[in-house]
Formats: structure tokens, sequence, C-alpha cells
């Protein structure tokens, strides 16, 4: 079986009210460390909360799971809300099995993500 020797890829878009973080591919030893790298230069570089998009993610290790973990303590060290949005259904169980569902705010859809962010800001306007 043939390996691109690129296994994840990182995408980064600004929208008005949120950072949106998609990543595709493999969250596993081999692409952590490149991904941290590039998601805490973003997370630096933004004042609006985060969205990291996991629909793209075909695989999750114990490896990936650190680095979500990682970039959601790094996002509160920043004053940044973050959510995860739309796992495919064996990067959702793998949350469930390990509790991150409940450490993380998980959301079905992008747009569930996006629309619970204009929620709360306007739940801290009122």
């Amino acid at each position: 079986m043939h390996h691109s020797t690129v296994r994840a890829r990182l995408f980064s878009r600004r929208l008005p009210r949120h950072t949106v973080i998609a990543i595709r591919g493999e969250l596993d030893i081999a692409t952590t460390a490149a991904l941290r790298t590039r998601i805490l230069t973003i997370l630096a570089d933004t004042t609006t909360p985060v969205i990291i998009d996991l629909s793209a993610v075909s695989f999750c290790d114990a490896s990936g799971l650190a680095l979500l973990v990682g970039t959601q303590r790094r996002a509160r060290l920043h004053g940044l809300a973050v959510t995860f949005a739309a796992p495919r259904p064996n990067v959702a169980k793998l949350l469930r099995i390990t509790g991150l569902d409940h450490a993380f705010v998980v959301r079905p859809t992008l747009a569930d993500a996006q629309l619970g962010h204009v929620r709360t800001d306007h739940r801290a306007a009122a």
C-alpha cells in the first residue's frame, strides 16, 4: 500500500466572527508535530473564536488526541474559545470512549459550530 509523503494538511481561514482551522488526513505520530507548529502560530495570531474542522480527518491516534487537547489548552491561554466540528464516526467514537467529548465542545457540522459562536456572541451582548 502506497502512502503519499503528505499524510495530513491544514488549511485556515479567517472569517468575520471566527477562525476556521481545517485538518485533512491522518492525525498520528508522523503528522502531529508539524500540524502543532502551524496551529500554535494561527492561535497566536487570532483574536476570534476558533473552529477546528475535523470533517476530513480520516484517522486519529493518541498523538492526534494529544494535539487536540494541546490546541484547546493553548487557545484558552490566549483567551480563545475552541469548537471541534464534524468529526467522522471513527473520530467521534474515539472522543466518546476517551471522555474528551465532555472536555471539548463538539458540534456535528461546521454550520452548527458557526451558529454556536454567533449565539454565544449574542448572549454575551445581552
